[in-house]
C-alpha cells in the first residue's frame, strides 16, 4: 500500500497514514473512541481496527492502556502498526477475521471492546477492494457482538458505533447477554433524524435501556459550503479529543 495520505486527527495531535483511495476513517472512529469509558491500566480490544484511528485516539486520551486491534486486511493491519509507532502509542495489532478469531486472542479477555462494524448489507461494492471489505457486511453484525461479549471480562463494556437503522439488530444480539444498554443517537443537524447510534452495554448486567438525548454534529440547519460548522460539543470531541463519556450514565 504505497499511495497514502497523512491525515491529522484530534486537531493534528495524531498523524495517521491512510490509503488515498481505500477505506478512510473519519468522525465515526473518533466518536467511538470518545465514547469508550476505559481507564488507565485497563485492556481494550478493537474489532476491525483498520488503520488504527479509534484505538489511537483512545490511547492518546487515556494513558497506560493495553490496546489490541484485530484487522482482517493485512495492509491495514500493517498501517495500524506503523501509525501506532509513529504516534508513540503502544498498540498490538493482530491480523485476523472476526469470523475466525485467531487462536492467540481466544484465550484473552478485555475490560472493553470497541467496534465500528461494516455499515452496508448489500448494494454496489466500492471499486477499491479494501474499502468494499471495510464497508460491506460479510460477517453478520450479531457475530461481531458475540465475539465482543465473549472477549469481555464479567461486567466488561462493549461500545459500538453503527447506522441508526441497525439498532434493532444490535439490541437483539445484546438481549440476555448484556444490559444497562445506553443508546446515543448522533444527528448531523438539529431536527434531523439520527444517522448513527453509539451503543454501550455491560456484559451480564440487567439494568434498563436508556435512550440519551441526540448528539448534534453541525450548527447550521443546512450545509453551507466548505466552511466548518461543527457544534461546540462536536468540535471538542473531534478537534480537542474530549470524551463523550459524561453523556453516558456510569455503568456499575
Amino acid at each position: 500500500m504505497s499511495d497514502l495520505t497523512c491525515d491529522g486527527f484530534l486537531g493534528g495531535r495524531l498523524r495517521i497514514a491512510q490509503p488515498r483511495r481505500g477505506f478512510r476513517s473519519g468522525a465515526d472512529a473518533v466518536m467511538l473512541a470518545a465514547a469508550c469509558p476505559a481507564q488507565a491500566g485497563q485492556a481494550v480490544l478493537e474489532l476491525g481496527c483498520g488503520a488504527g484511528v479509534a484505538s489511537l485516539c483512545l490511547g492518546w486520551r487515556v494513558p497506560d492502556l493495553r490496546l489490541v486491534g484485530l484487522e482482517a486486511q493485512g495492509d491495514y493491519a500493517d498501517l495500524a502498526r506503523r501509525n501506532a509507532a509513529a504516534n508513540g502509542i503502544k498498540m498490538e495489532v493482530v491480523t485476523g477475521d472476526v469470523a475466525g478469531l485467531p487462536v492467540d486472542l481466544r484465550s484473552q479477555v478485555f475490560d472493553h471492546v470497541i467496534a465500528n462494524p461494516p455499515y452496508f448489507l448489500g448494494g454496489t461494492a466500492a471499486p477499491d477492494g479494501g474499502r468494499a471489505i471495510a464497508r460491506r457486511e460479510e460477517t453478520p453484525l450479531a457475530a461481531w457482538i458475540d465475539v465482543a461479549l465473549r472477549r469481555l471480562v464479567p461486567r466488561g463494556i462493549v461500545t459500538l458505533i453503527q447506522r441508526a437503522d441497525r439498532l434493532d439488530a444490535i439490541l437483539a444480539a445484546l438481549t440476555g447477554r448484556a444490559g444497562t444498554v445506553m443508546v446515543l443517537p448522533v444527528a448531523g443537524r438539529a431536527g434531523r433524524e439520527a444517522g448513527r447510534v453509539i451503543v454501550q452495554a455491560q456484559k451480564g448486567a440487567r439494568g434498563p435501556l436508556r435512550l440519551l438525548a441526540p448528539f448534534v454534529m453541525h450548527r447550521e440547519a443546512a450545509h453551507g459550503g466548505d466552511r466548518e460548522d461543527l457544534t461546540e460539543a462536536a468540535s471538542a470531541v473531534l478537534r480537542e479529543g474530549s470524551p463523550l463519556t459524561a453523556l453516558f450514565a456510569k455503568v456499575s
